[in-house]
């Protein structure tokens, strides 16, 4: 690629370009030597971002529209559609002579094209040629020739790949002839014999043991790493992460034996797209049009598939580019959107085993229809207007008068002394505060917000859509809430006091090293705790499990039911917040006086009865703000939450905050939603503040 001097010169002189991506491994690695590549040419550095694929879609249609953001960013085609509604991304110039008809028509909305294409991505079968001579052609050959090498108790599987995720189901979905849109609505459809099918042959496979349960990519690369199982499904990113000494081939998915169809994946187009709001829109694009003409480095280290131009002679590439021909183009409309979660929730219900295949479909059809609601009638806001006007006219007679009936003697010197803080709060709080206020009352979709009144606060608070007992209902996840932070407090007092108690015995050696070694939950950052403590509760995996079996104790799935998944969000955050309290307790033991336990002995009082009479009513000044802002935190606790259980099953175990957080990020972008839930949440902990401060408050 040749770029002028001139045009190099002026973009030596600009701002580096913000390039976001969701690479890993050998893509990362590709990436970096493509952004080397082009500073080398044209002289502007590129600073690059990865970003958790999760979030990604949430992060651009967030940060986009407000001005921020990246300049570019690489994403697969089928959100394309949303994000031209939602202007997040400028169209392309593309000589479409360059690249596979297919990519082209990825990347086509109304006729206009949009992205610079990268590569295809689908899914094949990476085979263990050590272990696996022969590919297997048919879902009939998999019992025959994978069972050998499966053996649960040695951890050890015939094949593997993310059964959870409905990205990698949607391929034996559709070989056993399920459609997962409605030919003459459009609409999504779960609740077929097909899709029942696909269902409960993974169960079968996993029941069966001859695939793992639980299965994360972390778990894929392990396995087909430590050559602990011969065959994975995946696609090609995989590549990039497989070990220099496993000797591997792909093969195509087999074929449905009970149909003779082929296992079709999705067919997804990866692009680099330019940003509708970047201030260097030349410069952006010669980058997107750079890193998708420049596939050496993609091919060679990230193993990615070109989308045009001169295939490389290269077996792998062959491979999955002979899958994309037979692979399914995911749909870049607005519907495909809202398929994942309902499927998630249909998928890892039935590999959970608390709900049937045949049922699965019914809940997730359930599931949609709750999720993607109608938006709400358009309400008018001068009413609104009115009563808001009123309000503020109130609020600043009533400062007027209570200022004329007090007297401040020095009000010029009091203003220079909170002005600082004045701001700093009005920054932080107040203005996120009545932003958020403000919100719920409007209702947002594909960018545009309506004022719709107290519509969101009439559907939180009615459960339209779904009973009070079912997760999504506010009541239910209010239930939910209350008994997690009762849980979590009443286990962090019992707990840090009682360590506090022994700590402060003099007959304890080595104190200073138990009170360094107690402490150590609380220093670590709380996500990579939660992070660990989910590993620990894995079904075949965890540590837990593993110490369960060595007593002869059947294993636990600890997330396929409530009553266990929120033991193991109690237990993570138990061992997170217990520090704190014994800190605070530990402080104030010190604090007592030994005349009065000297003087209580003599007396005849037992042990206990010091602890009631003494050190407890001595402990509640101390413990009592403690209490109420180990609350608070609690109550809020996102973090464990979304790493530990992620709501499973089925939502169940998620509480107000990191419901709100799926309503904003998760579920189509509904903000006014999100910010309803948010409302509420403040309510809730408004009136316990005012219940705390009565606790707190001393009898005159």
């Amino acid at each position: 690629m040749h770029v002028t001097l001139a045009f190099t010169l002026t973009l030596t002189a600009a701002a580096p370009l913000k390039l976001w991506h969701a690479y890993r491994g050998g893509e990362q690695q590709a990436l970096q030597e493509l952004a080397k590549g082009f500073t080398t040419e044209t002289g502007l550095q590129i600073e690059l971002l990865a970003v958790p694929y999760d979030a990604f879609s949430a992060k651009l249609t967030s940060a986009i529209p407000h001005g921020a953001g990246p300049d570019v960013f690489i994403f697969a085609h089928e959100r394309l559609r949303q994000f031209k509604r939602m202007d997040v991304v400028a169209p392309s110039r593309l000589e479409r002579d360059e690249w596979l008809p297919a990519a082209i028509e990825a990347l086509d909305v109304d006729g206009q094209t949009y992205g610079y294409p990268l590569a295809l991505k689908c899914l094949a079968m990476y085979r263990n040629t050590r272990l696996l001579s022969e590919p297997i052609r048919s879902t009939a050959e998999l019992e025959p020739k994978l069972r050998p090498f499966a053996d649960a108790k040695k951890s050890l599987f015939g094949i593997a790949w993310e059964s959870g995720d409905f990205y990698y189901h949607a391929p034996i979905l559709f070989g056993f002839g399920g459609r997962l849109f409605d030919p003459a609505t459009g609409r999504a459809q779960f609740d077929t014999q097909q899709m029942a099918a696909s269902l409960r042959f993974v169960k079968t496979l996993q029941d069966g043991a001859l695939m793992p349960s639980e299965v994360s990519g972390a778990l894929v690369k392990s396995l087909f790493n430590e050559e602990r199982t011969p065959v994975v499904i995946s696609g090609p990113w995989f590549a990039g992460e497989i070990e220099k000494s496993i000797s591997y081939a792909v093969d195509p998915l087999p074929i449905v034996a009970e149909t003779g169809q082929p296992m079709r994946s999705f067919l997804g187009v990866e692009a680099a797209f330019v940003s509708s709001r970047t201030q260097a829109k030349a410069e952006a694009s010669a980058l997107a049009a750079y890193l998708a003409k420049q596939s050496g480095p993609r091919v060679e280290l990230g193993r990615q598939i070109p989308a045009g131009g001169e295939q490389p002679n290269d077996p792998f590439i062959a491979a999955f580019a002979a899958a994309a021909v037979t692979s399914t183009p995911t749909p870049n409309t607005l519907e495909m959107a809202r398929v994942w979660e309902p499927m998630k929730l249909a998928l890892r219900g039935v590999l959970q085993g608390t709900v049937e295949p045949e049922g699965a479909g019914a809940l997730a059809d359930r599931r949609y229809r709750a999720l993607f609601r109608e938006a709400p009638a358009v309400a008018s806001p001068v009413p609104w207007l009115i009563a808001l006007g009123l309000l503020l006219t109130g609020g600043v007679v009533w400062l007027v008068r209570k200022r004329s009936r007090e007297r401040f003697p020095d009000t010029r010197r009091a203003l220079v002394y909170v002005t600082p803080a004045a701001i700093g709060v009005l920054v932080l709080i107040v203005v996120p505060l009545l932003y958020g206020i403000a919100l719920s009352f409007f209702h947002h979709d594909a960018g545009t917000y309506r004022f719709v009144g107290i519509a969101n606060f009439v559907d939180v608070l009615s459960s339209r859509g779904y009973a009070i007992t079912e997760p999504l209902s506010f009541y239910f996840t209010l239930a939910v809430t209350i008994l997690w932070t009762a849980a979590n407090v009443v286990l962090h007092v019992t707990i840090g006091l009682a360590m506090a108690l022994l700590l402060k015995s003099p007959l304890l050696k080595l104190r200073g090293v138990y009170r360094m070694l107690l402490i150590v939950p609380w220093a670590v950052p709380n996500y990579i705790t939660a992070l660990i403590w989910k590993g620990l509760f894995h079904r075949q995996f965890g540590a837990i499990n593993g110490l369960l079996i060595a007593l002869g104790i059947e294993p636990i799935s600890w997330f396929t039911r409530w009553s266990t998944a929120f033991a193991a969000n109690v237990a993570t955050n138990t061992w997170l917040g217990f520090p704190f309290m014994m800190v605070v307790a530990l402080g104030a033991l010190q604090s007592i006086p030994p005349d009065l336990y000297e003087a209580a002995e003599v007396d005849g009082a037992s042990k206990w009865a010091q602890f009631r009479h003494i050190t407890l009513p001595l402990l509640k000044p101390a413990l009592l703000p403690a209490v109420i802002l180990g609350t608070v935190w609690t109550f809020n606790m996102f973090n464990v939450i979304y790493l530990v259980s992620g709501g499973e099953p089925g939502g169940a175990t998620d509480i107000l905050v990191s419901e709100a957080y799926r309503w904003a990020f998760q579920r189509n972008e509904q903000y006014g939603f999100a910010a309803t839930y948010s409302m509420l949440i403040f309510v809730v902990l408004l009136a316990w503040s005012r219940v705390t401060k009565r606790l707190t408050e001393k009898p005159a």
